[in-house]
């Protein structure tokens, strides 16, 4: 089934609705939204993708999302990719925005924040493995595992703040 999408211009503005797979293919911007999510401890919330993953097979993020559907927020969007990818439904706060070159296509990128109390229940076709990971264990992670480019992208974008991610990513 095609997952349609809004593609966008430049300004994130609309231009019309596609199916993502040709966005994708045709390297026209579409919307992406994403969450990190952090334990009441602070610790972040780290996946491995299952193998058979169409996309970054095997790879480690530490971003949880997907394609923002036509009609929705960035925000709506990132809390159903939560109750889809994790099954948790919890408040997520927007953090900041910025085109993304992707590297597999280009695409507006929001990332948002949800603090998560309850259990996860991973949905196993899009993590294949997850883990909470203290600040240390993060560092050592980017150095260590294979990790999704884009997810680096924005770890490196990521505003300053003390509501951010403190990691610092690895060298490119």
């Amino acid at each position: 089934m095609a997952e349609l999408v809004e593609r966008v211009d430049e300004q994130d503005r609309v231009l019309g609705v596609v199916d993502r797979d040709e966005a994708i293919r045709r390297g026209w911007l579409h919307r992406v939204a994403t969450t990190v999510c952090r334990d009441p401890r602070g610790r972040v919330l780290v996946y491995r993708r299952p193998e058979h993953a169409s996309r970054f097979p095997g790879h480690y993020d530490w971003l949880f999302g997907g394609g923002v559907e036509v009609g929705e927020t960035y925000q709506e969007a990132a809390a159903r990719e939560l109750a889809e990818e994790l099954g948790v439904r919890v408040p997520v706060r927007f953090v900041f925005k910025f085109l993304c070159r992707g590297a597999i296509s280009p695409y507006w990128l929001g990332v948002h924040e949800a603090v998560v109390s309850e259990a996860v229940v991973p949905d196993p076709g899009e993590v294949a493995w997850c883990g909470w990971l203290g600040a240390q264990e993060f560092q050592e992670a980017l150095r260590r595992w294979t990790f999704v480019p884009d997810g680096l992208e924005a770890l490196r974008r990521r505003p300053a703040g003390p509501a951010t991610p403190s990691p610092t990513p690895p060298p490119s």
